[in-house]
């Protein structure tokens, strides 16, 4: 029942984020922005939960995870209303900073229900589970926001996620609320990144924070790229939602996949063949060979993300859960804040194209950085830190 509802309500969350991302890019070059701009609003979507992750992830282990989730879902809402409402460049800056920071009081939270709710030994399973529903955000979103703004307007996309928002809200509500930690006071921000100590924490962290921080940039990028080609936005949905499908084609065999060539192997095999695809995109113009890279990058994509969140929280300290998992967003926040603006300013100053071939090389070296090591480092929990 609690596997059930989470995935639902972590399946409409993405719905709603998967409907709108792309959708950003597109309303605001119809509104004027510059590839330089593009970056900047990208980039507002990370800036808080940048900052506040970590305190985040503490409220959850304090409060507990019904709360966040509802106070997340109310702020998602009121980001949402805001470009229906507001035909204005300004108007996404602010719906973005708002999303931004909701995001990671549903996510961190959800994501402990998940891992507290789960028996050791299908920990994987359930997170599997959970990036799954993620994943089916993102074949789905996509297409349901091109058809919408294509048929519609831009504007309607977001009243059409005020809705999906709403029900999210109304089935949060069954949630369970368990605090896991009363006494934290001597937990603080350095304790916090003294777990980084850990190798295989360090490369599930690199590896996430690679993999979200690139499909970032071809969210916004790709629209802006499809465009410049002359497809129909619903082409677009259609070619970003192959991504997603591939992302939940390959999570359904990554346990065995696992099992046969061990974890290390298989994530660094994973952001190679991202990096590899992104490099493929900008020689491309023909729609099935850019939705053949646009699959191949997905199924590149879609093993880091729940491999991460296993070994993060099994990694964690038993009352710190949510603490760990708000380091792990603060470190993929950290990427998807500075990679757009760095690519937006390379965007501008060279070309749209030379966007996809730098993140892909990053990519590709991202790969070799988190290779196997030669000794197996084993995922043990770390001791209570004071």
């Amino acid at each position: 029942m609690i596997l059930r509802t989470v995935i639902i309500v972590v399946f409409s969350f993405q719905l709603i984020l998967n409907m709108t991302r792309p959708i950003i890019s597109l309303y605001g070059s119809n509104l004027g922005a510059s590839a330089l701009e593009i970056g900047y609003l990208t980039a507002a979507y990370a800036f808080l939960p940048l900052l506040f992750s970590i305190h985040a992830g503490r409220a959850a282990d304090k409060m507990g995870d019904k709360i966040p989730v509802l106070g997340g879902f109310i702020g998602v809402g009121l980001g949402m209303a805001v470009p229906y409402l507001f035909d204005s460049l300004w108007a996404l800056y602010v719906s973005q900073v708002i999303v931004g920071i909701s995001h990671i009081f549903i996510v961190i939270s959800l994501q402990n229900v998940i891992g507290n709710s789960a028996p050791a030994d299908k920990r994987d399973y359930y997170f599997s589970m959970f990036s799954t529903a993620v994943s089916l955000g993102a074949v789905i979103g996509p297409v349901i926001g091109g058809y919408v703004a294509e048929n519609l307007s831009y504007q309607a996309v977001f009243s059409t996620s005020c809705v999906v928002c709403i029900l999210a809200f109304i089935l949060s509500l069954q949630l369970q609320s368990t605090a896991r930690n009363r006494g934290s006071a001597n937990s603080n921000l350095l304790s916090s990144i003294s777990l980084l100590k850990m190798l295989v924490l360090r490369k599930a962290m690199f590896s996430s924070a690679l993999a979200l921080y690139s499909r970032d940039i071809f969210m916004a990028y790709f629209p802006l790229y499809g465009k410049h080609l002359g497809l129909t936005t619903s082409t677009i949905g259609w070619i970003i939602a192959l991504q997603g499908l591939f992302m939940v084609a390959v999570r359904f065999s990554l346990t065995r996949l696992t099992n046969a060539l061990g974890r290390d192997q298989i994530l660094m095999a994973s952001i190679f063949i991202a990096g590899l695809s992104f490099l493929l995109i900008p020689m491309t113009e023909h729609v099935i060979l850019l939705g053949l890279w646009s699959a191949c990058m997905g199924a590149g994509l879609g093993c880091s993300q729940p491999l991460s969140m296993t070994t993060t929280y099994n990694a964690s300290p038993k009352s710190r859960t949510g603490e760990v998992l708000g380091l792990r967003l603060a470190v993929n926040k950290a990427s998807q804040l500075v990679a757009p603006l760095f690519f937006g300013l390379i965007g501008s100053s060279l070309s749209l194209l030379s966007v996809f071939i730098v993140s892909g090389a990053f990519l590709v070296g991202g790969s070799w950085i988190i290779r196997p090591a030669k000794a197996t480092t084993t995922e043990t929990p770390m001791e209570e830190m004071s």
